[in-house]
């Protein structure tokens, strides 16, 4: 999955289960979308959601290309999504903040759209080992871009993210609170 899937399914998941959460526990007239930005601030959920690649890519693929030969590594396990999500447990029952859960939140769907269990080695790193699994990549963006083009599992996600994400740039437009948004977090 790629920069829109992650980022727009992930999304849409959270709004329908602010929407289920809702409906199960206290109905309101305010939309999903309002209930879930009221909870957590959704720029951050979706930067959550490109976390472990915003990371692991440059460091795997660029800086130690010759050490690590893989875009999924150290944020890629579960170790970093607990330690995630321990600290934003903290930090939410100490200071009443919860930008570091909704990170974690993104993280936990991103290693969960990646389909990390196929990575045993990466998911549990270290307790299988220190060492990451290697991939050839010399052929990674062009290989990347041919999937995208060609392969069901890699468009259809792109499809429905920028679908989501196109749904959330007409709500904000059609709120007029799209500069408010960006800077705020407000819907």
């Amino acid at each position: 999955m790629l920069l829109l899937g992650h980022t727009g399914i992930t999304l849409g998941a959270a709004v329908l289960l602010a929407g289920v959460v809702s409906r199960t526990v206290a109905p309101t007239g305010r939309s999903w979308l309002t209930l879930l930005a009221s909870r957590i601030d959704i720029r951050l959920l979706m930067v959550g959601a490109l976390l472990p690649d915003l990371i692991d890519k440059p460091v795997g693929q660029f800086f130690f290309r010759e050490t690590f030969s893989h875009g999924r590594i150290f944020s890629h396990t579960l170790l970093f999504l607990l330690a995630l999500t321990l600290a934003g447990i903290y930090l939410r029952r100490r200071y009443g903040s919860t930008w570091l859960l909704a990170l974690s939140a993104g993280t936990l769907t991103h290693l969960a759209f990646d389909e990390m269990w196929r990575a045993p080695a990466t998911l549990f790193w270290p307790m299988l080992g220190l060492a990451f699994d290697r991939i050839d990549l010399a052929e990674w963006m062009p290989n990347i871009l041919h999937a995208l083009l060609n392969d069901p599992s890699v468009y259809v996600p792109e499809l429905l993210g920028a679908g989501v994400l196109a749904w959330l740039g007409v709500t904000l437009l059609r709120r007029r609170k799209l500069r408010a948004f960006v800077r705020h977090g407000q819907v």
